[in-house]
């Protein structure tokens, strides 16, 4: 028996290949299909099953092209209602694997057709639990995500199904089954998720809040509480895998063109969004006026999609030979009206003499040598919890995802002073401010983790607005 996860950090999400004597299953693949293939060639296996534990949200999976490509047998749990044909496996069936069988333990709470695979090893033994986003380390799967249009129930229904899940079918398990989830922390799909990647069931009756004691009406309120709204492309994606999708080759072909001065200058003038994936270090330096800058050394996947619709037509500015990979993530998210990228990069667009743009930052060090900030805005782009435990005396807070819903609350001709944990946010934000007309953006480098270093007054608590 081999199993192997296969983590996806900009996604904060965790795809499973299990293998036993030369058969194969894949647990919640992500769109692309390589990374599947190539290991079942590695390991002289064939793909017979492609397990997924819900509709996902966050992601397009890739289940449709991973089938189509291997012959493998899609599978849903109970209730799933999608658009194109599989296997709807009933509760507790079994599935056999070489010398290994995964039974479907049907587990509702996340959504209505969420499901869990038990993974039994060569003796019998039950070994392995692949909780998909019903059973993170340290938390549960939030209940406000299922499409309410082809599931009309509420978020306190869902919860109240997930209890019953969890004490019915999780708390049963042994202590020492090995737990798998679906996501790691920074996935928006849970609350407060924990940095382990894995861990054991025993570990988390011990640990996470959602499996301690408490009434059904206790553990309703306690996921419930605190949600943030769920990032806008998450009902995008989760009708995208419920419906189906093209071959994510054909997007490839269709997004992945060089598109040279004049032709990206004419693409501008139709609307295109240019989204430059730089770092922030070198994006700050010199760009194409109006660009959004979300670096692919982030959480890019999941910005993309908390901050652009996803059918906006964009353009693409990329490090030299990272064009592909932009417009592969990009795709993995559902944004698939990618018009082009630049040919030859920002070097090009210098080349040319056209105008560029830029944003100063500065180091903590000079950040503290403006206080105490007389004429000057500090905004914490944070979240509202970040912000609450530790920030800068003074500062304002709008966190990332709400901020060009808010910028009628910031002075239009005032410095901006503006930071996050480590810059890679305060920088989005940066450059989302000068789209939106801000003539004076200032961006802290190094963020908090750097700016608490410093002799600058901080404060903690109070009441958020």
């Amino acid at each position: 028996m081999y199993i192997e996860q296969l983590y996806t950090g900009c996604l904060s999400e965790a795809a499973y290949f299990i293998e036993s004597e030369g058969e194969a299953a894949v647990i919640d693949p992500i769109r692309e299909p390589e990374p599947y293939l190539q290991l079942a060639a590695s390991r002289g296996a064939a793909i017979r099953y492609i397990f997924e534990t819900h509709f996902h949200a966050d992601f397009v999976s890739g289940h449709l092209d991973l089938s189509l490509l291997t012959g493998g047998q899609i599978v849903f749990g109970p209730g799933a209602k999608p658009r194109y044909p599989v296997r709807i496996a009933e509760d507790d069936e079994t599935f056999q694997l070489g010398k290994v069988s995964i039974r479907a333990v049907h587990t509702p709470g996340h959504t209505p057709e969420s499901t869990c695979y038990l993974l039994i090893d060569e003796s019998g033994k039950e070994h392995a639990l692949f909780s998909g986003d019903t059973l993170f380390v340290g938390d549960v799967g939030r209940p406000d995500l299922a499409i309410k249009a082809d599931s009309p129930i509420s978020e306190e229904q869902l919860a109240g199904r997930m209890y019953d899940s969890l004490h019915q079918k999780i708390l049963p398990l042994a202590d020492d089954i090995i737990l798998y989830p679906g996501h790691g922390a920074g996935s928006s799909c849970g609350k407060n998720l924990g940095p382990e990647r894995s861990s054991t069931i025993g570990m988390q009756k011990k640990t996470n809040y959602a499996l301690q004691p408490m009434s059904r009406e206790e553990f309703i309120r306690a996921i419930t509480d605190g949600l943030n709204p769920p990032p806008p492309y998450y009902f995008d994606d989760a009708r995208i895998n419920m419906q189906g999708y093209e071959s994510i080759t054909n997007v490839l072909d269709r997004n992945m063109k060089g598109l040279d001065i004049h032709e990206f200058e004419k693409q501008i003038a139709e609307g295109c969004l240019v989204l430059d994936t730089r770092v922030p270090d070198v994006f700050q330096k010199s760009f194409v006026p109006g660009s959004l800058n979300i670096g692919l050394n982030g959480s890019f996947a999941i910005w993309a999609g908390t901050l652009i619709p996803i059918h906006r037509a964009l353009l693409i500015v990329a490090e030299s030979g990272k064009e592909h990979e932009s417009i592969l993530r990009l795709a993995r998210v559902g944004f698939e009206n990618v018009k082009g990228y630049l040919e030859g990069g920002m070097e090009s667009w210098t080349r040319s003499g056209k105008k560029t743009d830029s944003i100063r930052s500065v180091s903590p060090a000079e950040f503290s040598s403006h206080q105490p900030f007389i004429g000057h805005l500090v905004l914490d782009v944070r979240k509202d919890d970040e912000f609450f435990e530790n920030r800068i005396k003074g500062a304002i807070n709008i966190s990332l995802d709400s901020l060009e819903s808010r910028t009628a609350e910031l002075p239009s001709e005032a410095p901006i002073f503006l930071y996050c944990r480590s810059g890679y946010r305060s920088m989005i934000a940066a450059s989302l401010l000068m789209r939106a007309g801000f003539p004076q953006i200032i961006n802290v480098a190094g963020g908090f983790q750097e700016i608490k270093k410093t002799t600058i007054p901080l404060e903690r608590g109070g009441v958020l607005a």
